[in-house]
């Protein structure tokens, strides 16, 4: 910070020094001003008459804004000068809009940084002023005179050869001049009086807009960011905005238009997603495919899959696509027949299963997410048991036969050689099993809707969730 600081000077700094290298009381200089600037001069070739002049430069840093350069040529020759202004700081990731609104002349003398890429708007006069080749670095009532002084230059010629075009850049200019506080009657006589008669003159109000999408412009605000009168926004840029900066290749147009299809357009229901990844289990790259799918009266969901070629790893999740409900919900399904058995289930992550027969139980979040058939996922949780659980040599021979008792239960479930509960507790309600009568109530199966516990919401992260005032929360830990 303090290499920054020496590089780039406030301007008030900067003013200070040159009082001190100034020659005292008309000499030809003191010794610490003839080896010592304030500012950088540099020899430069005056592009009008082609002698030498002299470009000044100056390192300087806007508070709240970043470092520039100001950059002031002057031919001593010709007598032609340009002036301009460059970012030296970092291109923002994002482009910026400043707003401002003028009401009286204290508005007036607010700095504006202008940079070549900017395009500044008065709404009230349908003024819109394009980017230009070099940056600026004025006042609100220095560029309104600027403009006044562009569009007032043709005037007399416009009046003989275009009276139409003449008389509506009058109107135009009679505007601007309200707006700067300029009387046409009594300008000879504002300045024979003064600026203290000046600053009774009102101004007509008006609305000044800049919007960069490099980000290196800037408009002052008075006191600070909460000045009601003055507003900055932020907007990510557009491909031909990256393109016009530089940040982008034009030829990299196709592949950009992809990306922002692929980003900013829905993913429709038939589209399947890749992802590139590697195995948890060898290591390899594959890919992980991702679907959407709508269930009939329920919601939409996300259901990815993944399969490694190289050592036949393959896992499938399922993601709810819908908002957090507000309660939690319990499913109860009577099986009765075969047909139960090829309903639809959604299993949830949160999701807990039970089948009090059988004496089988699945804590939530066992087996992860599932979508698949009700037989499909009793004989997943049959082939899970039957390789993991009790496979050792460790286990007693009641704790087996108990264990092959189990299994024997859970077998006759899948073939449902007699009737059987399903209970599946969802404390998301992200969970669902596939009614034969819908929209219709299903006989065989009922719903309940239930409050969640504290200890629920305190497992599912739910106590420390706020999306709403939490600004009130931050300032009280402050």
């Amino acid at each position: 910070m303090s290499k920054s600081s020496d590089l780039f000077p406030a301007i008030g700094q900067v003013a200070e020094k040159t009082e001190t290298l100034e020659p005292k009381d008309g000499g030809e200089g003191n010794v610490a001003g003839d080896e010592e600037k304030a500012v950088d001069e540099i020899d430069s070739l005056c592009m009008k008459c082609h002698e030498q002049g002299k470009t000044r430069l100056l390192l300087t840093s806007i508070p709240f804004f970043k470092e520039v350069v100001v950059m002031s040529f002057r031919c001593e020759h010709c007598g032609w000068s340009n002036n301009e202004i460059q970012s030296a700081g970092e291109i923002r990731p994002e482009g910026t809009a400043y707003t401002a609104k003028i009401r009286d002349r204290e508005d007036l003398n607010r700095q504006i940084v202008r940079s070549s890429n900017c395009e500044i708007q008065i709404p009230e006069l349908d003024l819109t002023l394009p980017p230009t080749e070099r940056g600026q670095l004025t006042t609100v009532e220095g560029l309104l005179r600027d403009i006044i002084a562009d569009l007032s230059m043709d005037q007399p010629l416009r009046r003989i050869q275009d009276e139409a075009t003449y008389t509506r850049i009058e109107a135009l200019l009679t505007k601007l001049k309200a707006m700067v506080g300029d009387s046409e009657e009594d300008e000879d006589e504002e300045q024979e009086a003064g600026s203290s008669k000046k600053e009774e003159i009102p101004i007509q109000p008006f609305t000044l807009k800049l919007d960069d999408p490099s980000g290196n412009s800037f408009l002052e605000f008075l006191g600070s960011m909460s000045d009601p009168k003055w507003n900055l926004r932020v907007y990510p840029r557009t491909f031909e905005q990256n393109v016009q900066l530089g940040l982008v290749a034009p030829d990299d147009e196709e592949n950009a238009e992809s990306d922002k299809s692929a980003t900013s357009q829905e993913i429709t229901k038939e589209e399947i997603l890749t992802f590139p990844g590697n195995c948890s289990s060898c290591g390899h790259s594959i890919n992980t495919y991702m679907k959407r799918v709508d269930i009939p009266y329920f919601k939409e969901i996300l259901i990815m899959s993944t399969n490694c070629d190289r050592c036949g790893y393959r896992d499938n999740e399922v993601k709810s696509g819908a908002a957090i409900s507000s309660q939690g919900k319990r499913i109860i399904l009577k099986v009765e027949d075969a047909e139960d058995l090829s309903r639809d289930i959604l299993k949830s992550e949160t999701a807990g299963l039970e089948i009090p027969e059988i004496e089988l139980t699945l804590t939530h979040g066992t087996l992860g997410g599932r979508f698949t058939t009700l037989e499909g996922i009793l004989n997943q949780v049959y082939e899970e048991l039957s390789e993991k659980v009790f496979a050792g040599d460790s286990s007693t021979g009641s704790e087996k036969k108990t264990f092959d008792t189990f299994l024997a239960g859970l077998k006759s479930a899948i073939n449902v050689e007699k009737p059987f509960t399903v209970i599946l507790d969802d404390p998301l309600a992200n969970s669902y099993i596939q009614s034969l009568y819908a929209p219709d109530p299903d006989p065989n199966m009922t719903f309940e809707l239930y409050d969640r516990t504290w200890d629920q919401n305190e497992a599912l992260g739910l106590n420390d969730i706020k999306v709403e005032n939490y600004e009130e929360d931050a300032q009280e830990q402050n």
